[in-house]
């Protein structure tokens, strides 16, 4: 049977697919460009030069982690063996493991500076600065600073310039009303997605706040699906001193146990430096898992996943709750 140009080029497209599938790394598919239009731009020497290369990221889906015991004490000698992750009610062939410790760290810092917060805020800054001194290794980390009431507003790019973060926490003045979920899709649709490969750096937003937004455009669900897309662990610090468990309390504790961090509520201002510094612990103590899912489904869409320890009742996991898969 004589094959057609069509059909070789067809049959061609789809080996290469197969194995990009298969070996689970990017595939560039480049095509002859047509000549530019009378009158057109030329692009630029770049990415630019082949306007309809096709790139197919398929990768394995990787989950970064933590566990501690009943007690909130960090377990850091687990092995591969010790874990299950289950997709979709199906057990999944762990292909990677890797006890993290030393990743660069990509981190944003979202201060509300609403009025609802005036009483408190010389005491958050003052924790915040500390926490930036403590946790940014020069020349390998970097911390962005978001500031946001009735708007979000970007007061730091991603940096390790301690000074200039220090000097933009000190800048900020409490006023207005809550533009929080419009904060987060912010930090991490425009800032924290952009560094490649995603799993060699490690993504957290850290969220001073009382939760109780007012002003957003985006909806609470639109900046979670923005925080799971970057890869964010979130965690959240309330600033609700009422000891009575708020609407805003349940929102910052929605974000953190969707994406594997988690929420605290310091009573006492005394009470801050402790939240940070367990937040800046757990950044050092985390595990690794990667698969490739099984079945591999390229759809788009949310899919759940949980990650576990065997016959270790006495441990605690907390890892994000599901991944989005990429889309072609």
């Amino acid at each position: 049977m004589r094959l057609s140009s069509r059909m070789i080029c067809a049959f061609a497209l789809s080996a290469l697919l197969g194995l990009a599938l298969f070996n689970a790394v990017p595939l560039v598919i480049a095509q002859q460009a047509p000549p530019p239009r009378p009158g057109s731009l030329q692009a630029d020497a770049s990415e630019s030069d082949n306007p309809s290369r096709i790139v197919l990221d398929v990768t394995r889906v990787n989950i970064l982690f933590s566990v501690t015991d009943k007690k909130g004490r960090f377990i850091s000698n687990l092995t591969q063996s010790d874990f299950e992750v289950v997709e979709n009610k199906k057990q999944q062939a762990i292909q990677q493991f890797t006890a993290e410790s030393d990743l660069p760290l990509r981190l944003a810092v979202l201060v509300d500076t609403s009025n609802s917060i005036r009483d408190r805020f010389r005491f958050e800054q003052e924790a915040a600065n500390r926490f930036i001194q403590g946790v940014l290794r020069p020349r390998q980390d970097r911390l962005m600073l978001v500031s946001f009431d009735s708007v979000a507003e970007l007061v730091n790019d991603l940096t390790d310039d301690v000074p200039a973060l220090e000097k933009g926490i000190n800048n900020l003045r409490p006023g207005g009303g809550t533009a929080l979920y419009d904060a987060i899709y912010l930090a991490a649709k425009e800032k924290l997605m952009m560094d490649q490969p995603r799993d060699k750096f490690r993504r957290a937003m850290i969220i001073l706040s009382d939760g109780a937004d007012t002003e957003s455009h985006h909806t609470r669900d639109q900046a979670l699906e923005m925080a799971q897309k970057s890869d964010t662990v979130v965690y959240a610090i309330s600033t609700n001193i009422t000891r009575e468990d708020t609407d805003g309390d349940q929102v910052l504790r929605y974000f953190a146990e969707e994406t594997g961090g988690q929420a605290f509520f310091p009573f006492k201002v005394e009470d801050l430096d402790q939240s940070f510094e367990n937040i800046a612990n757990e950044l050092r103590h985390q595990y690794n898992i990667f698969y490739r899912p099984e079945p591999l489904k390229a759809d788009g869409l949310y899919h759940p996943v949980t990650v576990r320890t065997k016959n270790r009742k006495d441990l605690v996991v907390r890892a994000r709750k599901g991944y989005y898969a990429p889309k072609f």
